[in-house]
């Protein structure tokens, strides 16, 4: 058994007799490692950053050793993704979104040393770029290796998994409260309560831990600013438009930049791309690495202003490069030059205006406190994170109105603008569709569980291709799960043998390793949204407790059984709900009628009869026989029915039944409701 097996097992052994208190156990963990992760990130760019400074002065080349230095960093950095995890690649942000959409929260663990060794590459040698996309995707890989290797279900695996990811922000801006918002908000989707206890506790605890490591100093942190006067507002709206705009240019630019076809070699790409970010560096050097100083420096008050066109220009070269250092398939983020393009807007409009606005005297430091909130909100579709992070780094809250203005009205117009933020539009790009539901969708209702089919054929890995068609041929599927030694390890399917053609002779030739799964206790919905989302007809089900073990197979034909479960679960429960509200309705009461020859309900069934709203039917005499009047009665002319409904109800289905004025009876006493127990 290999020790990784081993230590799993035992591990696994444990946490399965634990409940809450270990889970949250694990989430304090996870936020001490993704600390110590996010303070050794730090250092690593930093000591890539000493040794590019230290080549330039022996060169004696000054800016232009970026030329040299940023083409070899984005080269290194695609090469260590290419080689050893392609997940490493650019953002990510997506990444982790990805994992826990279509593969329940698993990230290899290798992904977390490359992150940081390509990070450090292409942010070190000059890469426009930010670290906290970088950390986001080591926080998660952290989150899903603990709980995997802790022997945690997939619910809690991707709770872990939201867990890392918001400790990374908290501890990269000093903010808890900002990474549980950014875990909540951009990661999951959705604030559902059971994530937030793991997400708290490792966002505090990740936050506490860099801060030891790192100091408070390598953090950003920015003056308190107060709103001078409410005309000001005016003006935050139109920054908030500003950064709406230049949100939509980045996201624009960031979509060509990505999708753009470079001939030869991945290494010619960084080549190319690499020489253009040197070249802006050596115009306006301040758009270089992350930014994290030229922002704090924006960001507190100053007697020397900068003016305000070269504040414009370093935001749009800022954008441009930006642009290209992701695109050239480096590792590097977009949360930190969002907030580098905001505040270099901010305080330019502020600039700009100062002489203009005779109202109040306007503080560029606010503007661009502002503008930051503004701009990460329009790139990443997160206000609630945006607004909570500038809260977090000022430690004051007297900017609220005009960051909630400028957020929310840059979030409005920028999904307007650009239908995809930075981030889904990777996972677009990967054939990757979120869906957005309602809080309560009808297959929520329904568990994979309860329509999954539970007899599963099963291949081997040294079944040959042919045996492959012949079971697919005779059961009618496209496709079937692959187990070795009682685990799962893969699937096989019609494109896959297509794929093949003769050149694979075996199953585990031609297979997809490691495929998407769902759980039984998992709503049908989720199963669907990652169906959806990989364009796939099947997935294999594995056990709650045990990702490996096979337990079924989720097919569209499950879907399809899952939907008229939940429908007839819904349309009884709205029959309940009718029946309770005609019980309750002072204007309701019992009634008979005699049904007519020819009538509209004359030898039909009940269920085929439309019965006006409000109305219940209570039995059938016929003859002396009384009946319940079930869906497959069928209705005879002379029946007597008894009904309870309102008055309105009574009318209607006399005037349905006989077009002639048929009425109650002489002889049949209208009935009154029960009188009510003393």
């Amino acid at each position: 058994m290999k020790p990784v097996t081993a230590i799993r097992n035992v591990l696994g052994d444990y946490f399965d007799r634990s409940g809450t208190a270990v889970f949250l156990t694990l989430a304090l963990v996870v936020g001490v490692i993704v600390g110590a992760s996010s303070a050794l990130l730090i250092l690593a760019i930093g000591w890539v950053a000493d040794g590019v400074e230290l080549l330039g002065e022996a060169l004696s080349v000054d800016r232009a050793i970026f030329l040299l230095t940023v083409p070899l960093g984005f080269g290194v950095a695609a090469w260590l993704a290419r080689r050893f995890a392609p997940e490493a690649e650019g953002d990510g942000v997506p990444a982790a979104m990805a994992a826990l959409a279509v593969r329940g929260g698993r990230l290899r663990l290798r992904a977390w040393s490359i992150k940081i060794l390509a990070t450090a590459a292409t942010l070190g040698s000059g890469g426009s770029a930010g670290r906290e996309g970088p950390i986001v995707q080591i926080g998660a890989t952290v989150g899903s290796v603990a709980g995997r290797y802790g022997g945690q279900g997939e619910d809690r695996v991707r709770s872990l998994v939201a867990a890392g990811a918001g400790a990374a922000i908290g501890a990269s801006f000093n903010a808890p409260i900002a990474g549980m918002l950014f875990a909540m908000e951009v990661i999951l989707g959705n604030f559902n309560l059971r994530h937030l206890n793991g997400v708290v506790v490792s966002s505090v605890a990740a936050a506490v831990t860099s801060r030891l490591l790192i100091g408070q100093e390598q953090l950003l942190q920015a003056f308190s600013y107060q709103l001078e006067d409410p005309r000001e507002l005016i003006l935050f709206a139109g920054l908030g438009v500003a950064a709406a705009a230049a949100a939509f240019v980045l996201l624009r630019l960031l979509d060509i930049t990505e999708t753009i076809v470079v001939p030869g070699s991945f290494l010619v790409r960084s080549l190319i791309f690499g020489l253009a970010v040197g070249a802006l560096g050596l115009l306006y050097p301040e758009v270089l690495g992350d930014g994290q100083d030229y922002i704090a420096g924006l960001l507190r008050p100053a007697d020397d202003a900068v003016v305000w066109y070269t504040l414009l220009a370093i935001a749009g070269v800022k954008i441009v490069a930006t642009s290209i250092t992701l695109g050239a398939r480096a590792s590097g983020g977009a949360f930190m030059p969002s907030l580098f393009i905001g505040a270099a807007l901010g305080s330019g409009i502020a600039e700009l205006l100062d002489g203009v606005w005779g109202v109040s005297e306007l503080e560029p430091g606010a503007f661009a406190v502002v503008g930051m909130a503004a701009t990460f909100a329009a790139v990443a579709r997160a206000p609630l994170t945006s607004i909570l992070i500038v809260f977090e780094i000022t430690g004051d809250y007297g900017l609220v109105l005009p960051l909630m203005l400028a957020g929310s009205l840059a979030t409005f117009l920028a999904d307007r603008l650009h239908p995809e933020s930075a981030y889904t539009m990777a996972l677009v790009r990967a054939g990757i569709k979120l869906t957005q539901r309602g809080d309560v969708d009808l297959l929520d209702t329904v568990t994979v569980g309860a329509v999954m089919t539970r007899k599963v054929t099963s291949l081997s890995p040294g079944d040959s291709l042919s045996t492959v068609e012949r079971v697919l041929d005779e059961q009618r599927h496209h496709g079937l799960p692959v187990v070795e030694d009682g685990r799962l390890a893969g699937i096989i399917t019609v494109s896959d043998l297509a794929r093949a053609g003769d050149g694979a002779a075996a199953v585990r030739e031609a297979m997809t390793p490691r495929p998407v799964t769902v759980t039984p206790r998992m709503p049908v919905s989720v199963a669907l949204e990652r169906m959806a989302a990989l364009g796939v007809g099947r997935l294999p089900v594995v056990s709650d407790d045990d990702p490996t073990r096979l337990v079924g197979m989720f097919r569209r034909e499950s879907a399809v059984a899952a939907y008229h479960e939940a429908l007839s679960a819904s349309t009884e429960h709205q029959l309940k709900v009718e029946r309770l509200r005609l019980r309750t309705d002072p204007g309701a009461r019992f009634f008979e009628f005699r049904i007519p020859k020819g009538s509209m309900a004359d030898e039909r069934q009940v269920k085929e009869t439309e019965w006006p709203e409000g109305l219940t039917l209570v039995s059938v005499q016929r003859g002396r026989v009384v009946m319940v009047p079930s869906g497959g009665l069928v209705i005879r002319r002379g029946d007597i029915v008894t009904a309870f409904g309102t008055e309105a109800a009574r009318r209607r289905v006399i005037e349905r039944l006989n077009a002639t004025g048929l009425e109650e009876t002489a002889e049949m006493p209208v009935l009154q409701p029960p009188e009510p127990p003393d």
